[in-house]
């Protein structure tokens, strides 16, 4: 069952004294404010209501359904209730850190509402909850205002202070208090609570002796006695001695005063300011590790993107706890993703594999691998995916105005909009190829390239200034290009309005290739690359993300790599902070193209400027748009060449359906379930 929830409040709350005096505005106050919770999800958070309110739907969400949860455990349980039974019977999976309230409001549940112990509730707390890290951007790792949450969530913030207390003492007892400077580092990174006082007992350890400052007799004395010992001429050595001995009562009883004064200063030691907190700093709870501490499980969704998890971002719990952290591939349903959204692929499969069991069962899909170079398939599967694409002509022509050729490539990159998917690589990738083909005679362009229509979709979030900015930049080049008469039908660009699942439905049956090209190591692992391999779509990309495991899985050979690696990300990024890096001439010249106006008056100097520089906010080209500029456009005319082979090409798009077994939601969810209860998927439903 799937829970939707709302918030009201109760009947009495309703203020009948001004709603008979005539202000229903103000008799209505209580319940517009209680419905404006669930009314839009996720507002904008960089005032403090936006952040006040998303943190109450995330609070709204938890509470809801852990309520719900433990009513139902209840009354399954009936006479019989043990609470020990509970994460036999319940699994809270919290995607991401949205839902981490779930730890402690689990907590107060058990505690204040049901009378267990904190160990009790602890134990049963940390072997229901687990989760799933669905990115390494820092918006999806929450830092919540521990001010906000105290006016908020008062019982909360004790909770999540006594699980931050309890995770000291833990990593104190397993790292010891020997070497000082490895329990700091340890506890900076790992502690929950940020900028928060150290406990006092966990404070004396970091006590820093200062330096005895030196009385000015002693120095004196010191002094003396150093001369003394360098001095090898009789005379002078005897003349020291004796104004050594002269000096007078008034003076030693002088510098004896100023001795025990400087004793008494350096009697008190200074703490390491580490345990303290910095008022000049906001103090917040990380909600991310609140989630590796109160979980029992910790996952990634690909290869690559949990062993990012492991290695760097969640590492030092890695060390601590090496057995809480897992890899779970994420994965879509074939039920959808081909069955419902074309059809016209899924009558093909049944006939060629003899039934369609692969619904279910999607290693049945491999069957097809022998009728890869089956010219009856091939001609049937280039028939159903031209049959899609006309419906994405009809699809564009209704949303956008734009005419475009369903004899041409069909190019997809559909997605958040954002830096790290680097749309904005894509876009002047194809701001390139316009300009060369402007340069070349009709021949010419005829012969160098593929016809393509580039379709983008996708939503930028509404405080993205960026994302907005290479939303409008796609739509500058399309109004050109496609009302370019000298290109035609040889490029189209079409940025279709209100991208969702619908869209989504008739677009993706209709690609033939699709992008996946951000910045390797950002990308979890991505859902939409797995749909298009479904849908024999050819993938170009990096090795981020599941491109990794499709590239695997439907061969290297039908797959279009390009890009730096994962592990090449940082040190890219340090050759650029120090000044090394040379930007490829084809990337300089594609900058300059867009700041010459050619498509329209819009300055787009705060787009190109962030990929210029080496260092400063909005700055540097952290995506590393410029260094992989040149390997893409190289990808691409791989691309053209493979597509004009068309037999070559629908073999590859077989071979994309054929080894994409492996990404059925199916199989996700049974080794969740594996996981969590520990049966064999073959008594799974």
């Amino acid at each position: 069952n799937l829970r939707l929830w709302s918030t009201t409040v109760p009947a009495q709350d309703f203020d009948l004294a001004a709603f008979n005096s005539g202000d229903p505005s103000k008799a209505y106050e209580a319940h517009l404010n209680a419905k404006k919770i669930c009314h839009i999800l996720y507002p904008g958070d960089e005032s403090l209501e936006g952040k006040v309110l998303r943190l109450k739907q995330q609070y709204t969400l938890c509470s809801a359904s852990l309520q719900d949860i433990i009513a139902r455990f209840e009354s399954r349980a009936g006479e019989s209730l043990n609470w020990e039974d509970f994460p036999s019977k319940v699994a809270v999976q919290m995607n991401d850190t949205h839902p981490t309230l779930c730890i402690p409001e689990l907590m107060r549940i058990l505690m204040d509402v049901k009378g267990l112990s904190w160990s009790e509730a602890w134990s049963i707390t940390e072997r229901t909850v687990a989760y799933t890290n669905h990115t390494v951007l820092p918006e999806a790792l929450e830092k919540w205002s521990l001010d906000i949450m105290q006016k908020l969530l008062p019982r909360h913030v004790e909770i999540i202070e006594t699980i931050d207390e309890e995770l000291i003492n833990n990593i104190v007892s397993k790292y010891g208090t020997t070497d000082t400077e490895l329990l700091k580092k340890k506890l900076k990174e790992m502690r929950i609570l940020d900028n928060v006082d150290l406990p006092a007992s966990i404070s004396q350890l970091f006590v820093k002796p200062k330096d005895k400052k030196e009385s000015p007799a002693k120095s004196k004395q010191k002094l003396l006695v150093k001369s003394l010992e360098t001095i090898v001429d009789v005379e002078e050595k005897t003349e020291l001695e004796e104004e050594a001995e002269v000096l007078s009562e008034i003076e030693e009883e002088k510098l004896e005063s100023e001795e025990v004064e400087a004793e008494e200063e350096s009697s008190e030691d200074e703490l390491d300011p580490f345990v303290k907190s910095d008022p000049k700093l906001p103090r917040v709870v990380r909600m991310a590790n609140l989630c590796v501490v109160g979980g029992h499980s910790v996952n990634g969704v690909a290869e690559i993107h949990s062993e990012i998890v492991k290695q760097d971002v969640f590492n030092l719990f890695y060390e601590m706890w090496p057995t809480k952290f897992q890899n779970k591939t994420n994965g879509v349903t074939p039920r959808r993703w081909i069955r419902f959204c074309n059809p016209a692929l899924s009558a093909l499969i049944s006939k060629w594999i003899g039934s369609d069991d692969w619904v279910l069962n999607t290693d049945k899909l491999a069957e097809l691998k022998k009728f890869a170079d089956n010219e009856d398939l091939h001609s049937e599967w280039r028939a159903a995916k031209k049959a899609n694409k006309m419906k994405v002509v009809s699809l564009i022509r209704e949303k956008t105005g734009y005419i475009v050729s369903p004899d041409a490539m069909f190019d997809v990159q559909v997605k958040r909009i954002h830096e790290y998917k680097r749309q904005l690589l894509n876009i002047l990738g194809i701001v390139y190829r316009y300009k060369k083909m402007k340069e070349m005679s009709t021949e010419e362009r005829a012969k160098s390239f593929v016809p393509r229509v580039c379709i983008f979709g996708g939503k930028a979030f509404a405080t993205y200034i960026q994302a907005k900015r290479i939303v409008k930049f796609i739509t500058d080049v399309a109004a050109t290009v496609n009302h370019d008469s000298d290109i035609g039908d040889l490029l189209k660009v079409v940025f279709v309005p209100d991208y969702n699942v619908s869209v989504a439905e008739a677009l993706i049956p209709a690609s033939e290739l699709s992008q996946h090209i951000s910045t390797a190591g950002m990308e979890a692992s991505g859902t939409s690359n797995m749909k298009f391999a479904m849908n024999g779509c050819i993938l170009i990309g990096t090795l981020d993300g599941a491109n990794v495991e499709i590239r695997e899985e439907v061969g290297e050979e039908n797959f279009f790599l390009f890009g730096a690696e994962a592990h090449e990300i940082a040190g890219l990024r340090k050759e650029r902070a120090e000044g090394k890096f040379v930007p490829d001439p084809r990337f300089e010249e594609v900058k300059e193209f867009v700041r010459s106006g050619v498509f329209g008056t819009y300055s787009y100097d705060e787009l190109m400027g962030s990929l210029e520089g080496n260092e400063g906010y909005g700055r540097a080209d952290y995506f590393l748009v410029g260094k992989d500029f040149p390997s893409y456009i190289e990808c691409q005319e791989k691309v053209d060449e493979a597509y004009r082979d068309q037999k070559l090409w629908t073999r590859m798009s077989i071979l994309n359906t054929a080894g994409s077994s492996k990404f059925s939601s199916d199989r996700t969810i049974h080794e969740y379930a594996k996981d969590i209860w520990d049966i064999s998927p073959a008594i799974l439903p």
